[in-house]
């Protein structure tokens, strides 16, 4: 069962999954570019949009979301690696550091995917980037200070249901 549970996880959250997402944001968006925190929160968001009050999830819910920011980083980051060997993303430095955007291939591969999930992908992504386009860098860092907050509770009831002690 343990095998099932970890190759589960792992379609969803490897950094093929992950730079996908990053093209379908970074397309939604484009021609905005994004620093590597907020492409890891936007990665969070895209697979939450229920939370938002957008569109129902795109992946089931998990009783374990905490860290999931934390976590995700270093597969956001593998996955736009991945996808800026093909072109699908760009890195640029401007003042603020390193961003990205989408890259010159990215309209043509998002208009050839097929896949209802792919298709539900993108479609949750261009909703949440027009969602998220009125908000302004503190508000966004508020907004996800709370989402921090909620994960933090969570994740301590989560602990103390599991025997774990206070």
């Amino acid at each position: 069962m343990d095998e099932v549970t970890h190759a589960r996880s792992l379609t969803f959250n490897g950094p093929l999954e992950a730079g996908l997402r990053a093209v379908a944001i970074l397309g939604a968006a484009f021609p905005k570019a994004f620093d590597i925190q907020r492409m890891t929160a936007f990665d969070y968001l895209l697979v939450h949009t229920s939370q938002l009050g957008g569109p129902a999830d795109l992946h089931p819910d998990s009783p374990i979301r905490a860290p999931a920011t934390q976590v995700r980083r270093r597969v956001v980051q593998d996955g736009i690696h991945l996808m800026m060997t093909r072109d699908l993303i760009a890195r640029e430095t401007n003042d603020d550091g390193i961003v990205y955007r989408a890259g010159e291939a990215a309209a043509i591969f998002l208009d050839s995917l097929q896949a209802p999930y792919l298709r539900e992908m993108c479609g949750r992504a261009g909703w949440l980037v027009h969602h998220l386009a009125r908000y302004t860098d503190q508000e966004f860092d508020a907004l996800m200070r709370r989402f921090f907050d909620q994960w933090l509770i969570e994740f301590q009831q989560t602990e103390q249901s599991l025997g774990a002690e206070a």
